[in-house]
């Protein structure tokens, strides 16, 4: 179960501290992340610490109530991003937003989208879904490319925010088990139905249905990947690598529920260090993963 990180002593550099955090928290994320140049890689690390920040909140310990009023707080801190801030990850965010235009408003979508997981919202159907996973990552995926740059920004925007949408839905079918642990479902009804699965005997030993069920939302999740990957060639080289190899990964990520969607409906599916390692390296390179 995650936690809320404590906001660090004012002597921590923003930088260094939301770098940190990355590294320790971002185990897919860091493998693209560390391929781009060091101001890039820095104002990164700056929007991932505060989307952990708000994540935190929705998959830690605290009741219903102190959540919402935790995500209260990080929502009005958002108004007080500045570089001089004692806070170093509102302080980073000042600083990476002097040098990159950050639409700050999709940090206040993601909060919208983990006040839907803390009020324990449920998706009839996969619209509503693709409407949840534009807020908690296609919000990411927008703050990503602001990073990235791009001279065709309206007409890449909408692909980041797909892009985004795509690792969510992989996220999804990663965490089944662990989100039935919770009581949350994130599975269309519409789907479940269309499969006649239940969410008891979606958590119950694996059967046909439920099997066929989580490889019919992997095609789905596949779809969006053909999508999101539109981004890259118009990205820069480098940032180009840092996206293709956090798709990359999460890509290897849908292989693996694919050809044993068992394994997901009993516990965490993951990639090996050395398989990422390997992703991250030809995608700076310039080679598929």
């Amino acid at each position: 179960m995650s936690r809320v990180l404590p906001t660090p002593p004012v002597a921590v550099h923003p930088y260094g501290y939301c770098e940190r955090v990355t590294r320790r928290r971002a185990r897919n994320f860091w493998y693209g992340i560390r391929l781009l140049p060091p101001p890039k890689r820095r104002a990164l690390a700056a929007v991932y610490a505060m989307s952990r920040r708000i994540d935190d909140v929705g998959d830690g310990t605290l009741t219903v109530p102190e959540k919402r009023a935790a995500l209260d707080r990080i929502e009005a801190s958002l108004h007080e991003i500045d570089p001089a801030s004692s806070d170093p990850v509102l302080a980073a965010l000042g600083m990476a937003g002097e040098r990159y235009p950050l639409p700050v408003g999709a940090f206040f979508d993601l909060i919208a989208g983990v006040r839907m997981d803390v009020d324990g919202t449920r998706y009839e159907t996969f619209d509503q879904l693709v409407g949840y996973c534009r807020r908690v990552a296609g919000s990411v995926g927008r703050l990503s490319l602001a990073v990235f740059g791009s001279d065709r920004m309206p007409e890449t925007e909408p692909i980041a925010d797909d892009l985004g949408v795509a690792m969510q839905l992989t996220n999804i079918l990663r965490d089944v088990h662990e989100d039935l642990g919770t009581g949350r479902v994130y599975l269309p009804a519409e789907d479940l139905r269309r499969f006649r699965v239940t969410p008891a005997s979606l958590g119950s030993a694996p059967r046909p249905p439920t099997m066929a069920l989580i490889r019919f939302e992997v095609a789905r999740a596949k779809e969006w990947f053909e999508r999101g990957l539109r981004l890259l060639p118009a990205l820069d080289r480098r940032s180009a690598a840092c996206a293709g190899a956090m798709a990359g990964i999460y890509e290897r990520l849908l292989v693996r529920i694919e050809s044993r969607p068992d394994q997901a409906l009993t516990r965490r599916v993951s990639v090996p260090g050395w398989e990422k390692a390997w992703v991250a390296t030809r995608a700076l390179a310039g080679m598929p993963g």
